[in-house]
């Protein structure tokens, strides 16, 4: 049977960075033979994060946020899936209010409050983060390391893949706005010289999280 990944695009522009290196993840997926299912959160119906219910803390919805709205086939998609590709732009220092309001509702459920079992995810599966920013590549790398700690304990054995001092507009000359605080040129080099490396580096990871093996459940907690 082919595995199924899904792909979550957590970033607003269409056909841009993050866009783009999900894409070729999903590429390389396919070369290995999954099936892909995508979904855009800017483009879903209406939703929210975490209501703070608590629904999925009773025995009969445990490990599903039983909420309904626009992200519910998402996390329904998810939690049926052999592996997800999910990839964000950094926006103030962190990723996108969509993406939170994803991964509260995705995280949130797993969490038991028991001490014998912290985390009841009984279908484990590989992730791929993929964040893009304006700033360097190494700037919020604690960052992406609080978020792949928290999904190798929920989710499951998760890779980070960042793509930093990305080319935000084609072209800078069509605006008025001075855009002095960096080098545009170095931007467009960076984005014809070293971006390309990257596409090639998310459509290998694509690829690699294909053929990892059935995972065992999580049983860690977040500590």
């Amino acid at each position: 049977m082919d595995k199924k990944i899904i792909t979550v695009n957590a970033g607003p522009r269409k056909g841009y960075n993050t866009d783009t290196l999900i894409s070729e993840a999903a590429k390389g997926a396919e070369s290995a033979g999954a099936k892909i299912e995508q979904f855009d959160l800017y483009r879903l119906e209406k939703y929210t994060g975490c209501i703070s219910c608590f629904g999925c803390k009773k025995e009969k919805h445990k490990g599903r946020c039983i909420f309904r709205d626009g992200l519910t086939p998402v996390l329904d998609a998810i939690r049926e899936s052999d592996g997800l590709i999910i990839g964000s732009p950094n926006y103030l220092s962190d990723l996108t209010a969509a993406f939170h309001a994803l991964y509260e509702r995705l995280i949130f459920p797993y969490i038991t409050y028991s001490s014998e079992l912290p985390i009841c995810n009984e279908h484990p599966i590989p992730v791929l983060l993929i964040m893009t920013s304006n700033a360097p590549d190494d700037a919020y790398s604690d960052l992406l390391d609080s978020y792949k700690n928290i999904l190798n304990a929920s989710v499951g054995p998760t890779e980070v893949l960042i793509s930093g001092n990305t080319l935000q507009l084609r072209d800078y000359s069509k605006t008025d706005w001075p855009w002095s605080l960096f080098d545009i040129e170095a931007k467009k080099n960076r984005h014809e010289t070293i971006f390309p490396e990257e596409m090639k580096k998310a459509y290998q990871m694509g690829a690699e999280l294909v053929s990892q093996r059935s995972l065992h459940p999580v049983l860690k907690s977040f500590s």
